[in-house]
């Protein structure tokens, strides 16, 4: 949104925005009509509103009167007032700013007192982000004791109030927790550390301030999506990184006394050893998000040179209760799916890398399948995420309790489904193949580039041709892609570079060239990266008659491919055409993550 008539905010006398003046300077630049600005202000001299001026307009959820009337949120609002003054508008995200340095520039006082909070510095200038265009007092002050130039922004005024706080608040609670730690410096972490997680409720001053620090970063961490927390030692200081989308970003670098007493108060709540940092230790936290809906943590410490590394795996329980089309099935793949998971016997195997969703559909499916008429087992390494509709057992390696120790052990419970976490040796896979002979309906996963592969991976454990066409059901290769945003993807015409992708993408398959492609572009709902949340590419082998016949112990991967693309099997890249074609997400994406296609 422009504005029509661009003020110069030095020019005018120092005072506070009002309603009063801003309602004029929309109606100036037709943006607003008149009689409503009036009944406004009318309705706030009666009722005394109080919050910022920016605020009171965005809480009437008016439409701009200029085209393409875009509804007069808080942002659009910001960016006109912004324009209109000649400053930049500015959107504060906490993951980007260094915290400990923006807090340096001005005491939290000074800062409250003028509206005011420092965003970004540098050597030779500070940005600050201020809700008043017109005051400029503080401006002189601040560029004479920082020997800085002192460069303005507009920001969101909820935005400003809220981390004036917070920012502060962390800014405090690591600096007391530092002086903390180099005091007790003398003091055996055993000592110094049991003592931070003796009760939940009751720490004292200088303990607190590292649960602060922790509660913030969780905070953080689901409000942006994560599906991971790493935080990392390094030699100087601990870095700690955000996965959002499947792609890691660094957000803050924190002490190594801090750093090192956040590990542990993160331990002790998930029940690990806090003693033991020479071992790799895994643990859980069950918590609440900021809305109350119940979130997971799956801990896991690595020893490292510079000390532990902890990595937090964030399980979203709204994962168990997504549909095929949720997850990205097309309606043939979710057909093919349903006809496996609704047999009554046989091996289900899904296959794909670390991180690709297997984890996710095996539980969406159990969820669906877990009716009260049905005895779900499931036997983990570790268990990604407990769900009361089902008997999940852990893998033991301390006590000899493994994948196939736990099957046996699960045959004699009366189960209908199993699932095992993950089928490694001869020894699982026969347990495997017991269990779907007895009548059991067996679901698992196999470390394998696609779906084809995965039966000659079965044939190199050892399993016998005749057992693998007599029990396997059918095998399911999967990817996760990153999904355009909604908001602010734009759909641009087919350019020789976008057609020369595309054909390389389905070569040597044949598929329609869709005349243009969406791109990324970036807004405030998607952090600006242009991807929101992901969506699964998934490849489906059924094992029917033919296939089963073809099965043999010389049996080539290339011909299982080529029999399955026969009955109907669409390869990754293909599923991935299909969601560029229908303006999912991207060529790029599909190309990040499909094996390329092997001849039809």
């Amino acid at each position: 949104m422009h504005s029509k008539k661009p003020g110069r905010p030095n020019s005018e006398p120092e005072h506070r925005l009002t309603l009063l003046e801003l309602l004029r300077m929309l109606v100036e630049d037709g943006i607003a009509a008149q009689p409503e600005a009036d009944a406004l202000v009318a309705e706030s001299r009666l009722k005394r509103l109080g919050a910022h001026p920016l605020v009171i307009i965005a809480d009437q959820k008016w439409k701009s009167l200029l085209a393409p009337h875009r509804p007069l949120t808080l942002d659009e609002l910001g960016e006109w007032l912004a324009a209109r003054v000649g400053l930049e508008y500015y959107h504060i995200d906490p993951l980007k700013i260094d915290f400990s340095a923006v807090t340096d520039v001005m005491s939290s006082a000074y800062a409250t007192r003028f509206g005011i909070l420092a965003v970004q510095t540098t050597t030779a200038e500070i940005v600050v982000a201020t809700t008043e265009p017109f005051l400029r007092d503080w401006e002189k002050e601040i560029e004479f004791i920082s020997k800085r130039r002192i460069r303005r922004v507009i920001a969101n005024p909820l935005d400003v109030a809220r981390y004036l706080v917070e920012f502060y608040n962390l800014a405090r609670s690591v600096k007391k927790a530092t002086q903390q730690g180099n005091q007790s410096a003398g003091l055996s972490s055993f000592e110094q550390l049991v003592e931070l997680g003796r009760s939940n409720r009751q720490f004292d001053a200088n303990d607190q301030h590292i649960v602060n620090i922790v509660d913030w970063l969780w905070q953080y961490a689901f409000e942006q999506r994560a599906s991971d927390i790493h935080i990392e030692p390094r030699r100087e200081v601990g870095i700690v990184r955000f996965r959002i989308d499947g792609v890691l970003h660094q957000v803050y670098q924190i002490p190594m006394s801090v750093m090192a007493a956040m590990v542990s108060r993160i331990k002790i709540l998930g029940r690990m050893d806090l003693v033991e940092k020479r071992r790799p230790q895994d643990g859980r936290i069950k918590t609440r998000t900021a809305d109350g809906q119940e979130a997971e943590l799956r801990l896991s410490t690595l020893p490292t040179a510079f000390g532990e590394k902890l990595v937090m795996r964030i399980f979203d329980p709204e994962v168990l209760v997504r549909n095929c089309s949720e997850l990205g099935f097309s309606d043939d793949d979710r057909k093919r799916w349903k006809t496996m998971a609704e047999s009554p016997n046989g091996i289900i195997l899904v296959t794909g890398p670390t991180g690709s969703g297997k984890t996710t559909t095996l539980y969406s499916t159990l969820k669906i399948l877990a009716t009260p008429a049905v005895n779900v087992c499931t036997i983990e390494d570790p268990i990604e995420m407990v769900e009361p509709a089902f008997n999940q057992m852990q893998v033991q390696p301390a006590i000899d309790l493994n994948f196939a120790e736990g099957v046996r052990a699960l045959m004699r419970q009366d189960p209908d489904i199993i699932m095992i976490g993950e089928i490694r040796d001869i020894e699982t896979a026969e347990v495997a193949i017991q269990a779907a002979l007895t009548g059991h309906l067996v679901l698992s996963t196999l470390h394998t580039n696609d779906a084809p592969a995965a039966v000659t991976r079965l044939l190199d454990l050892g399993v016998p041709p005749y057992l693998i066409s007599s029990t396997v059901l059918g095998v399911m290769a999967q990817r996760l892609v990153r999904v355009l945003c909604t908001n602010c993807k734009e759909a641009r015409p087919a350019t020789p570079e976008d057609e020369a992708l595309w054909d390389r993408l389905v070569a040597p398959w044949k598929a329609n060239r869709p005349s243009q492609f969406y791109h990324p572009v970036g807004c405030l709902d998607c952090r600006m990266t242009g991807y929101r949340g992901r969506l699964g590419l998934y490849e489906i082998l059924m094992m029917s008659p033919d296939m089963k016949q073809l099965i043999g112990d010389n049996v080539e991967v290339a011909k299982i491919r080529e029999q399955a693309y026969r009955e109907g099997m669409k390869p990754l890249r293909i599923s991935g055409a299909m969601k560029v074609a229908a303006g999912v997400t991207t060529l790029a994406e599909v190309f990040k993550v499909a094996p390329p296609l092997e001849r039809v």
